[in-house]
Order: structure tokens, then sequence, then C-alpha cells
């Protein structure tokens, strides 16, 4: 797929917004089972349960939790691998982790990163996606930062993976509006072996799988924010890939201290800061539209029940550190959520199941859901 050429540097992500809007109340089945069963929760399903405003309605969806389970800036970032079934449709096999606002070249970062290296070698990971805020808190000044030695590839030396970056409102600067920052991040895409970050905004293709990677924080401060949605509508509308997923730094719903889009931090105004341009793009393009959106900006990791016209909602944000829930105007309801430890989400996609689960930073693994086409 294509991608926009560099703008002069946009990438979103506020310093303390969230996602906002109203939760949707989705009436879903919540049968818990144990990990170690075949049993499954049926949820946002046609063939179950009504999911209401839906264009993904063949999707069901099945969860379980446990306790004690021990490229350049100018090119696409695009894997065209050859490999279809017999009858010509793609024979979808994707693994990768997800997590974000990790950033601080502190322990627990290093305890995540060792806890990927050892999931992932049982898992066959392809890469991690990045969620946002990078280099807290003041991103970086240029390519040669030390940051980028001190907060990334240090504690990542041992994981052998490429990473697919996202960028946040702290790698904007304090203020999260330091655009040229931006061009720093892509350009070091030039100097080091794992770290991606074509531009701004992009697409990644894999068989059967597309990735969108918005830029939340230019929304924030409605910065080139036609640009980039027109971007978007044409990306997704021109995809025919079984499984479209979205990144984004700021959250849509959230039980964090972010809160939701369009009320971030629990307040409708001003609406600059409540995220409501962030929640406007959301609805005009992207929900109902893709399957999944990941986000980071809150620092605990979250599956949301309510979702956006179908679209599910994530947050895993703890990739250094936690944040206590602070459930603004009552909260969201989930089906599974944690603030006590960092960790990160690992996503496998087959031509008919997404599978994930969360991992804590010891390598536990404490929850898995499918969605299921």
């Amino acid at each position: 797929m294509s991608r926009p050429a560099l703008t002069s540097v946009s990438v979103v992500v506020f310093l303390s917004i969230g996602c906002g809007g109203p939760s949707e109340a989705d009436e879903v089945a919540n049968d818990e089972v144990d990990a170690s069963t075949t049993g499954a929760e049926i949820g946002d399903s046609t063939t179950g349960a009504e999911i209401g405003d839906s264009t993904t309605s063949d999707s069901t969806t099945s969860d379980s939790t446990t306790s004690d389970s021990t490229t350049t800036p100018d090119s696409d970032t695009t894997d065209t691998t050859d490999t279809t079934t017999g009858d010509g449709d793609p024979d979808i096999d994707l693994t990768f982790v997800a997590f974000g606002d990790a950033g601080e070249g502190s322990a627990e970062q290093y305890a995540v990163g060792a806890a990927v290296e050892v999931v992932c070698a049982d898992k066959d990971c392809a890469f991690v996606l990045y969620l946002g805020d990078n280099f807290y808190d003041d991103g970086v000044a240029s390519a040669m930062d030390e940051q980028f030695q001190t907060k990334f590839e240090l504690p990542y030396a041992d994981l052998d993976l490429p990473f697919k970056v996202v960028l946040g409102n702290h790698d904007y600067g304090v203020l999260s509006f330091a655009w040229e920052k931006a061009a720093y991040e892509i350009e070091y895409s030039n100097y080091s072996d794992k770290w991606e970050l074509p531009s701004e905004y992009y697409t990644l293709e894999y068989p059967g799988v597309d990735l969108f990677v918005f830029d939340t924080t230019q929304f924030m401060w409605n910065h080139n924010t036609a640009e980039q949605q027109t971007w978007i509508d044409q990306q997704i509308a021109a995809s025919t890939a079984t499984w479209k997923i979205v990144a984004g730094h700021h959250p849509y719903y959230s039980n964090g201290e972010h809160g939701n889009a369009g009320s971030y931090e629990g307040f409708p105004f001003p609406p600059q800061l409540a995220g409501t341009t962030v929640k406007n793009v959301l609805d005009e393009s992207m929900c109902g539209k893709v399957d999944v959106y990941l986000s980071g900006h809150d620092h605990n990791r979250q599956w949301l029940k309510p979702t956006c016209q179908g679209t599910s909602i994530i947050v895993s944000g703890a990739g250094a550190k936690t944040t206590d829930f602070a459930y603004h105007g009552g909260g969201n309801e989930v089906w599974w959520e944690d603030d006590t430890k960092p960790g990160f989400m690992l996503v496998h996609v087959t031509n008919t199941t997404m599978h994930t689960e969360f991992y804590d930073s010891d390598g536990v693994m404490e929850f898995e859901r499918d969605i299921v086409k």
C-alpha cells in the first residue's frame, strides 16, 4: 500500500489526554473459562450475541483468564511474501507483540524486554508494535541522541525483532507539539537494525493482514488533521485484507488516568485537551471499518467490552511502568484489565482467528481472548 510523503513532522500523542466518548453498552455473553480447557466465552458475535452497530458482524470472541502460568523514511514498510492456500486465499499466520509507553531506560523496561524475548522464542513473533511515548519526557534532540541507546537499544539488546514504531505525545516533547522531533525518530531508522519508523503515519502489509499506524498526537492539536484523515480513508477503503488492525498512541476507550477520547481526564472541555478531534476522526474513519484498535497512553493493560461500532478496543501501555485506573465517569466494562504490573500483549492472526494473550513482566500469561471470523 502506498504511504503519504513525509510531512514536516507530526505524530500525535498528548501527555495526559485519553480517548473519549460515552461508553457503549455491549450486550455480550461473559462466561470465563480456565485457560487449560477448550471451552470459550462467546461475545461480540452474531452467532451467539448481539454486537450492535457492527460492520464486523461475522466475529465471535472468546476469552479465558489464568493465574499461575508461567525501513527507511522514504519507503513502505511492507511484507509482500506470496503465501497462499490452495484456493488462492492468503495463508494467514502472523504473530507479533504490542506494548507502549516504554521509553524509560528503567529496570521495568528491561524486564518487559526480557519477558518478550522468552515468550517470542516460543511463539515465533515477527515484530514488536511499539505504541508510542518512546522517550520520556521530552523526546529526542537529534537522531544521534544518546537516548536511542539508553532507552531503546540497550533495554532490547537481546531481543532480535524489528520494532514497528508509533509516535506518542512525549515523542513531540513535554508539551507534545514540538513537531520537528518526529523527524529525528524517522531518521534513526537509517542507523538501527531494529528501529523502523518510515513516516509519522504509515501502513504495514502482511498476507491477509493490513496494519494502519496513526499519529494521534497530531489529532490532539488538530494538526494536519485533514491530510492524515484523507490518507486513512483511502488506505482503509483500498484494503482487501481479511484482518484490519489500527495502532495509535491515544486510546478510544480507557479506564486509565487519561480516559475516553472526547473526555480525556474526565473533562469534555476544552475540546483540544479532551481529545475531541481524536474521537471525531476515529468515529468517522476507523470505527466499524477495522477489527481492532490498539493503543497505549494509559500505563496499564485493558481489553474493553464496549466497541466502536464493532471495532474491538485494547490498551497496552505498560511497557515500563503502571498507573492506577481512574474510572472517569464510572469507567467502562472490561473483559480483563490490570494496573499492577508492567507487561505486553501478544497477537496471533490466522485465516479465521485473532488470538490474543496478555503477559506480565515476568512472562506470566494472565489472560487470553479470541476474535473469530
